[in-house]
């Protein structure tokens, strides 16, 4: 049996449980499709929230991040799974207790505005929409290797198929779908992972196998991971970061954003009562780590595995010739994310870093041109597996499994999109007499809507999937956990400064990445390019969202500062969100 129909397998199926989920789980009403109804158990729960916020980013790109970058992209490990510490603790209870449906529903009651709702709306657009291009970025890699098509060809079966689920089934299809995706991206995450380490290490525990000796050298792997960069002209692997304000400000961005983000928030209201928010969060955590404390030795290993395939004897031997490549190159040269180029017509492949002024000596008594290997931090875990010579089937399973981490995460945004267009803008603010059925109506139109847009742009993302799922974690840093935070904790902040804070944030950080990236991510009209020597004090466009944090509390305390305190009522209600009334006193035992 062929690879391309064992791939079809593995796919189909998955795909076929998830509409099957869908038409089963299908919303018939307002409050099944944007919180499935307020009765799902918390351990399942928790299950889908780690798939939900388990994106492409986490199962395609971040290894693929960790790879190439070492030590100075375990910022994207720290922040994300230290905001979503941060968003289990500081928000998701208070906001479960509130009980509204959306976060600008929370943020308009709150701060008693129509305005203050209507700007945490655009807030919550950009940042999810710049997330779905993400989702979208690394559907269409996962589709276009696997089933052998254009990326862009890939990118569009993928909407179409989320599309689908997420219309159909709203939050309560959406759940119980990524339920079902959380154990097909876990399964297909670890399983090579263990198969790998098991040959690099002996250790069948990835973690472990990261810290252990590589079998072949007898030698520390990291050590060897270093020495084999290196001799290739490219920085160690665990070097140091020169740039520490720059990275301090990165994994803020990332630990806040996470914090902030609404797709995440919405699944706390999804359970029967706050305890079980709190349970949940917890439940989420122990699923998330079993993917991030593997990911470090899958980025390690798939760096280790590249190099050995293209330098068999060693990296001061001469590499592979072109011809003699392995099926997988080739595979991944259909997609064009992986491309060669004979620079200097040996027929061989160099691959090293040809920046590096240290190494031009040592490439030129070699005769080297420059290097003539592209690869696409997006493929290295999808194709680990057929590096590292693994079984078929195993690679059939990494397929579905990258599949189901992109299709999850981008129903989950697609949901938060259109139930802040249907519920917040159109229910609470254009038209308050709309029926529940137009309302859900009005719910799957803007999502078809989004999703269109979504495709549109994954076509040409402004970035990697980490990368610009960074982005959007900056635009949620600097837009909403700020308004969320002074919502809950401060009974002094007011509309106005609520407001002002939250546009301060949005168009500061918005501004400054559109600068570096394009005017809305189009290609070609940024107005500086994108490198360290053009950035304002060092700090990249990725980690932006911090400052624009610190924005939005200045703007918002100056300004509720210069106005009235909130309405009594209103100082009551967060009163009562923060602490729990009728426990009594304590006992003496």
């Amino acid at each position: 049996m062929s690879q391309f129909v064992i791939n079809l397998i593995f796919v189909g199926a998955s795909f076929a449980l998830y509409f099957g989920i869908a038409i089963w789980a299908r919303a018939g009403s307002t409050k099944e499709f944007y919180v499935a109804g307020g009765g799902v158990h918390p351990v399942l729960n928790g299950m889908a929230t780690a798939a939900d916020w388990m994106s492409a980013a986490s199962f395609i790109s971040m290894a693929g991040l960790l790879a190439m970058g070492g030590y100075g992209a375990s910022a994207y490990l720290m922040g994300w799974t230290g905001g979503y510490v941060l968003l289990a603790l500081l928000l998701a209870p208070y906001l479960r207790k509130f009980g509204k449906f959306t976060v600008p529903d929370f943020i308009g009651d709150r701060f008693y505005s129509r305005t203050a709702r209507l700007v945490a709306v655009a807030c919550l657009i950009i940042a999810s929409t710049t997330y779905v291009i993400g989702q979208m970025t690394g559907a269409g890699v996962a589709f276009s290797r696997f089933l052998e098509v254009s990326s862009t060809t890939g990118l569009i079966i993928a909407s179409i198929v989320v599309l689908f689920y997420a219309v159909l089934g709203g939050m309560k299809g959406i759940t119980y779908t990524q339920v079902a995706q959380y154990v097909v991206l876990i399964i297909a995450y670890t399983i090579p992972a263990v198969f790998i380490s098991l040959n690099l290490t002996g250790n069948p525990i990835p973690p472990l196998g990261l810290f252990s000796n590589e079998t072949a050298s007898g030698m520390p792997l990291l050590q060897k991971l270093d020495l084999l960069v290196t001799d290739l002209g490219f920085t160690a692997y665990t070097a140091d970061i020169p740039n520490k304000l720059n990275m301090f400000l990165f994994t803020l961005s990332l630990m806040i954003g996470t914090a902030g983000l609404p797709h995440v928030i919405i699944r706390f209201f999804t359970v029967p009562k706050v305890s079980d928010a709190r349970s949940s969060a917890g439940w989420a955590l122990v699923f998330i780590a079993l993917l991030y404390t593997t990911a470090p030795a899958v980025g390690s290993m798939a760096r280790i595995n590249l190099i050995d395939t293209i330098y068999p004897q060693g990296a001061a031997a001469a590499p592979i010739e072109f011809e003699a490549r392995p099926e997988w190159m080739k595979s991944w040269e259909t997609t064009g994310l992986l491309k060669f180029d004979d620079k200097n017509s040996d027929g061989r492949i160099q691959y090293y870093n040809d920046k590096s002024a240290g190494f031009e000596a040592t490439a030129a008594e070699r005769g080297w041109k420059g290097n003539e290997l592209t690869v696409n931090n997006d493929i290295l875990v999808l194709a680990n597996p057929e590096i590292a010579n693994l079984p078929s089937w195993v690679i059939g399973l990494i397929a579905a499994g990258g599949l189901a981490a992109a299709l999850s995460t981008a129903a989950g945004l697609l949901l938060a999109i259109s139930s802040a267009i249907s519920h917040d803008l159109i229910k609470k603010t254009l038209k308050p007499d709309i029926s529940e059925k137009g309302e859900l109506m009005a719910a799957r139109i803007s999502m078809t809507v989004a999703i269109v847009i979504a495709t549109w742009l994954g076509i040409n993302p402004p970035g990697f999937a980490a990368q610009v799922v960074a982005l959007a974690f900056g635009i949620a840093a600097a837009s909403i956990f700020p308004a969320l935070m002074m919502g809950i904790f401060s009974k002094r902040i007011n509309s106005a400064g609520a407001t002002a804070g939250m546009l301060a944030g949005l168009i500061s950080t918005c501004v400054y990445i559109f600068l570096y990236l394009g005017w809305f991510f189009i290609p070609g009209t940024n107005t500086f390019e994108n490198v360290e020597a053009n950035w304002l004090f060092g700090i990249s466009p990725l980690s932006f969202g911090a400052v624009g944090a610190i924005i939005n509390f200045v703007v918002a305390f100056i300004v509720s500062g210069l106005g009235k305190a909130p309405p009594q009522e209103v100082q009551d209600l967060v009163e009562s969100v923060r602490y729990p009334r009728g426990a009594g006193g304590a006992v003496d035992h």
